[in-house]
C-alpha cells in the first residue's frame, strides 16, 4: 500500500493523527505532493520505515526546496506515479504530464481539496491536506494494485471514505 499526502504546512513534525498516522507507518511507500513548510516536517515523514517519495511545494522553506525536485516520476509495486505540487494548467495539463510520463496515477496537491478525477489513461489524486484543510474536508489517499487493478482510496484522516476509483492496469 502507498500512502500519499499533500499540503502538511507546518513547522515541526508530521501531524499525522489516526489512520493517516496508520497508512504511513504500514506503507510500502509514501508519497507527499509538497508543502512540508520546513525541514523539520520533511525529516518527520523521512523518519517513517517506508521509503519517501516527495517534491517541493510553493511555500516550502529553501532547505526543503534543496532536497527535493518540483517534479518527478516513480514505480512503486508496477504503479507508475507522476508527482508534482501545482496543477498548473488544470485537468487537462495534469492528464498531459501523466501520459508524458507514461503514469498511471498523477498526484499533486496546492489547493487542499481532496480530489480524485479519472481521465481515459491516468488517474489524477489530490489527496487534500491532513493538517490544514482550508474549508475543504482533511484528508490523505491509499493507493494499491491487487490482481491487475488500481485502487485509490481519497479518506479523512479518522478513516472515512470522501472518494475512491478502482482501474485496470496494464502490465508493466
Amino acid at each position: 500500500m502507498i500512502a500519499i499526502f499533500a499540503d502538511t504546512h507546518r513547522t515541526e513534525g508530521h501531524g499525522l493523527v489516526a489512520e493517516a498516522l496508520a497508512a504511513a507507518r504500514d506503507a510500502d511507500a509514501i508519497v507527499h505532493a509538497g508543502d512540508f513548510k520546513t525541514e523539520s516536517v520533511l525529516d518527520a515523514f523521512q523518519a517513517f520505515p517506508a521509503p519517501l517519495f516527495a517534491v517541493a511545494g510553493n511555500v516550502d522553506e529553501p532547505g526543503v526546496e534543496e532536497r527535493l525536485p518540483t517534479e518527478r516520476t516513480v514505480c512503486v509495486d508496477g504503479v507508475r506515479i507522476a508527482l508534482r505540487h501545482r496543477p498548473d494548467g488544470g485537468e487537462t495539463a495534469l492528464a498531459l504530464f501523466g501520459r508524458e510520463r507514461d503514469a498511471d496515477v498523477v498526484v499533486f496537491g496546492h489547493s487542499h481539496r481532496p480530489t480524485l478525477v479519472e481521465t481515459d489513461d491516468v488517474v489524477l489524486c489530490n489527496p487534500g491536506s491532513h493538517a490544514q484543510p482550508r474549508g475543504f474536508r482533511p484528508g490523505f489517499a491509499t493507493l494499491s494494485r491487487e490482481n491487475g487493478r488500481l485502487h485509490i482510496t481519497i479518506r479523512e484522516p479518522d478513516g472515512t471514505v470522501i472518494e475512491d476509483a478502482t482501474r485496470a492496469l496494464d502490465d508493466r
